[in-house]
């Protein structure tokens, strides 16, 4: 009988233990809602992954795992276009920008994390396609499932919990009075950086993800910590939906002056990470 389902009456977790009590080799394919995810499997252990319009090449995969610089990122993209991810990592390795151990760890995170992001999809059709292996062109790992699961289990969790405390992302935030004089001094993160600079009334938190390119639970975890830090607070939309505005008018403040003096802190924080 053929694997397939809806997401209502199977979770990622139960399709995960299935796959790796049953010893299953082939690719689970996840019909989302706005995506599809494949991940494959060799005997009950994951073998890759990929999600979507996502760029899952290795150059990519390194760069986003600060393996590589951005310059030389940038300079493959130009010169080694017509390589497969096989053939660029040998050409890495032979030339002694990276190790296979380099190659290995950022494929095992970045196929972790695409399973990660599953966890919180509860809309959608899976089937299994039994015996279908890793792309030819691919890089495959060989990683258990147990620990993935259990994060997941975690992070499911997580999810559900901040879904309960921030349930609409069409809602807006705005900085409570006095955070734009103090912002300065505030110990955040380069990612709760990027978000604090499109915080406006104008831009809603689903604008916010966009154009930040964060997932719904990466979103709801840097809004959340902001709240509770008493740096920003919910308020209803400005206007109807528009595109996100430039830095500058994303930022509070009474004058144009005192925005531009906010936009050049958060600048000279960000460099300075």
């Amino acid at each position: 009988m053929a694997l397939k389902g809806n997401l209502r009456d199977f979770t990622i977790t139960q399709l995960l233990n299935l796959v790796k009590l049953a010893n299953k080799t082939g690719a689970l394919v996840i019909e989302g809602p706005n995506e599809v995810a494949t991940v494959t499997f060799r005997e009950g252990k994951l073998a890759y992954a990929e999600l979507g319009q996502h760029d899952g090449s290795l150059g990519a995969i390194l760069h986003n795992a600060n393996v590589i610089s951005s310059s030389q990122y940038g300079t493959l993209k130009t010169r080694a276009a017509q390589m497969n991810d096989k053939e660029l990592g040998l050409l890495l390795i032979n030339s002694g920008y990276v190790t296979q151990e380099d190659i290995l760890a950022s494929l095992q995170s970045h196929f972790i994390e695409v399973i990660q992001q599953l966890f919180t999809w509860v809309e959608g059709f899976f089937h299994f396609e039994a015996d279908q292996s890793v792309p030819e062109d691919k890089i495959p790992v060989r990683m258990d499932l147990e620990n993935i699961i259990m994060e997941g289990s975690r992070r499911l969790r997580e999810w559900e919990q901040l879904q309960d405390e921030i349930p609409n992302l069409d809602i807006a935030l705005k900085f409570t009075d006095g955070t734009g004089v103090n912002l300065k001094s505030v110990n955040l993160s380069v990612e709760e950086w990027r978000v604090a600079s499109y915080i406006s009334p104008k831009n809603t938190i689903k604008q916010i993800a966009k154009a930040t390119k964060m997932s719904d639970l990466e979103i709801r975890r840097i809004v959340y910590g902001l709240l509770q830090a008493g740096l920003v607070e919910l308020t209803r939309p400005d206007g109807a939906a528009r595109a996100l505005p430039g830095l500058q008018a994303a930022m509070p403040g009474k004058s144009k002056q005192e925005q531009k003096n906010l936009v050049n802190r958060i600048i000279g924080r960000i460099r300075s990470l």
